[in-house]
This record gives C-alpha cells, structure tokens and sequence, in this order.
C-alpha cells in the first residue's frame, strides 16, 4: 500500500497524481475506504507540491525528519503538567532542539540539488553563502 500512495506524491505531474491516486482508490478501496476519499479531500493542500520542481518535492516530501523532531519534543514537554509562563515554554523548547540538533549528523539527501532550485525560485531572498557552504 505504502508503495501506491508513493505512487500519487511522486508523480511529475497533478494529472498522473490524480491518475494514480484512482488506480489506488480501486485497488485499496475497499479495505481502507477513508485513505482516498481523505486524499481528494485533501487535495487543495497536496495540489501546490506539483508546482515544484522536483529537487524541492523530494526534500519537502520527506517527514521522517519532522516526526523525529516532534517525538523529540514532545518527550521533552510529556514530564512537565504546567509551565510558570510562557517564557518557560520557549526556554524548554529551545534547549531541547539544542540538544536534538547535536544529534543531527547526517545530510539531507539531495539538499544541494534542492537548495539551487530555492535559489532560483526565490531569487535574492537566500544568501550566497548559503549557496557556497552547502
């Protein structure tokens, strides 16, 4: 199943999304009738990832990231019922991502690739050196 869904945010374009998204609606539909009709509910968020290029979808589409990170974080907060004020919340929340961001060794894969099509889309709005030191 997991292989189908890659299928439809993979597709190089909304049309073939659309495409395999049906051919996924017919296979799985009837063990997991929410997954699609979720999808086509959905669909004005996922639609704008196929305006970009796919150096920036293969990054973007990643989540394994932000899942660590939040699990992360929720760990850190998970001990604590109540905070004094909100101060605290954000003294907390910044440590703790000091601490998660030690661990962080390994590169995004394709970040280079990915990083020249921002520079392109959003011209002067990213350093140079952000381009030269990546």
């Amino acid at each position: 199943m997991a292989a189908d869904l890659q299928t439809i945010y993979q597709s190089a374009t909304e049309t073939e999304a659309l495409q395999a998204l049906e051919k996924f609606q017919i296979k799985w539909d009837k063990k997991y009738p929410l997954i699609a009709r979720s999808w086509r509910a959905n669909w004005g968020r996922v639609r704008p990832m196929f305006d970009l290029p796919i150096e920036i979808r293969r990054v973007v589409y990643t989540t394994n990231v932000i899942e660590s990170l939040n699990f992360s974080l929720r760990k850190i907060i998970k001990g604590r019922s109540s905070f004094p004020n909100d101060e605290s919340v954000y003294r907390l929340i910044y440590l703790g991502l000091a601490h998660v961001s030690k661990k962080w060794t390994m590169p995004i894969k394709n970040w280079r690739s990915a990083l020249q099509q921002f520079a392109i889309l959003y011209d002067n709005r990213l350093p140079l050196e952000a381009l030269t030191n990546s």
